[in-house]
């Protein structure tokens, strides 16, 4: 595929210019009292693109937006601190510390461990050696043989030689030239205590390597979560979507999704829990949650009353403050150890009114599924009408037939109109949104608010 064609299917990431316009309170009064149902068709179109125009030129302000808990990449924005006896409690797990530390330390550690012991028995030997008189002038090995001096260790000159002799013991290399002799017991017991120090602190060392090697964070590496959440209608309700897919041929079992929201919230006492988390249920009862993991699947968050997303509209989520936290686990199918996965999502990545692009194809060619991730992010755009779950809910089933909005000739057409009530006299109303110079003429008094569709830029 060219450059140019990939550049069009893949949209430039934008933040929606219709919700940020939203937020002005000033313009939620002046279209609070507008019947969408009592006006011309051709008018109502025109102040809607005047509309949509004043949009476009607002954008969030992501300083307002709060800090993260959960990276993108899945890392714990984190850190502890005034614990008490810290070093002393990671002292007494050191083999997990130093599987957590990063590789420069655990190198460090490796090479000090060996040097230290090294030296530590290159000390003793030299205190036998020196205690048993070998290295006197008239006991050196070049007058062994006058003086008929048999040694604890042979070829003993210096520190420099127990230094030699401590390697060669510890790491069995015997290269012949220095070995220990039975005139001094307490040097063949020195021996086989440095032989299994050596024996233990290799075993310590490859536990480390080959667990830092093997951790089943290194495999969160090539799971992928979507840029962006997208929430909009999927068979009447309303539901926030999010993607998650693998890119190694060795899969994920049992693989299994959380999500939960993370927000302020305050008791019935007046106790403020400002990191509370609310549990989104993906599909706990039915097994929705649990997937089988060949390809990228969307998850799907069900926005119903049990759901603290419920009352939560175009308008509101421009003013929350909350993070959504989403959370894959499983085993690893090579190693056979768990894993898990985190990403998270901030209101101002939460695409309203938006699905995401199927990118599952059949070769026929080579007689298998192919999967595209250049479409992993991409998004398209769906008639979603800007009411929360509840107030939808609410005119469902004040409505005859669902208030369900249909396909729209173009992406700024209007929501189904509400029916107005049958006593409605005749009169007239005057439509000024930010000075759009068009009126309408109507037949009721009455007032309704309709929200307009919302319009994102291409993601």
């Amino acid at each position: 595929m060219s450059g140019a064609m990939r550049a069009k299917q893949e949209p430039v990431p934008a933040r929606s210019s219709t919700m940020a316009s939203i937020t002005s309170s000033s313009d939620e009064d002046a279209h609070s009292d507008i019947d969408f149902s009592l006006l011309d068709p051709i008018k109502l179109s025109l102040c809607q693109e005047h509309m949509m125009d004043e949009y476009r030129h607002t954008r969030i302000s992501s300083k307002k937006m709060r800090k993260r808990v959960v990276q993108k990449n899945g890392e714990c924005n984190v850190s502890p601190s005034n614990v008490a006896k810290r070093r002393r409690r990671y002292l007494q797990d050191i083999f997990t510390t130093l599987v957590d530390i990063q590789w420069r330390w655990t190198l460090l550690v490796f090479a000090m461990s060996f040097i230290s012991s090294w030296l530590m028995f290159a000390f003793v030997w030299w205190i036998i050696a020196y205690t048993h008189g070998d290295l006197q002038e008239e006991n050196l090995p070049e007058k062994q043989e006058e003086s008929q001096w048999t040694p604890c260790v042979m070829n003993i000159v210096s520190f420099t030689s127990c230094f030699l002799f401590s390697v060669e013991t510890q790491h069995t290399i015997g290269y012949g030239s220095r070995h220990t002799t039975e005139e001094c017991p307490e040097a063949i017991f020195v021996m086989c205590i440095q032989s299994i120090t050596g024996v233990m602190i290799q075993a310590f060392m490859v536990g480390i390597v080959f667990a830092k090697l093997s951790r089943p964070k290194k495999r969160t590496q090539t799971l992928m979560f979507s840029r962006n959440a997208c929430l909009c209608l999927r068979d009447g309700e309303m539901c926030l979507l999010f993607r998650v897919g693998d890119m190694r041929k060795s899969h994920i079992i049992e693989a299994h999704v959380r999500a939960q929201l993370i927000r302020k919230r305050v008791t019935r006492e007046g106790e403020v829990l400002p990191f509370f988390q609310y549990e989104l249920d993906v599909g706990y009862d039915i097994g929705e949650d649990r997937i089988f993991f060949i390809w990228p699947m969307t998850i799907v968050h069900k926005i119903n009353e049990n759901s603290p997303l419920y009352d939560l509209s175009a308008h509101d989520l421009l003013r929350e403050k909350f993070e959504i936290v989403v959370i894959l686990e499983g085993v690893i199918e090579s190693t056979g150890m768990t894993t898990q996965a985190r990403s998270s999502y901030l209101p101002n990545e939460i695409l309203w009114g938006y699905r995401f692009e199927p990118l599952v194809t059949f070769n026929k060619e080579l007689g298998e599924y192919a999967v595209d991730y250049s479409l992993f992010n991409n998004t398209y755009q769906v008639n979603t009408p800007l009411y929360s779950a509840r107030e939808l809910d609410r005119l469902n089933s004040q409505e005859s037939t669902p208030v369900t909005p249909p396909t729209p000739a173009t992406p700024m057409s209007p929501l189904t109109p509400m029916t107005p009530p049958s006593g409605s006299g005749g009169g007239s109303c005057a439509l000024d949104l930010h000075a759009c110079p068009h009126s309408c003429e109507g037949n009721h008094d009455s007032h309704a608010t309709q929200p307009l569709l919302q319009e994102h830029d291409d993601v």
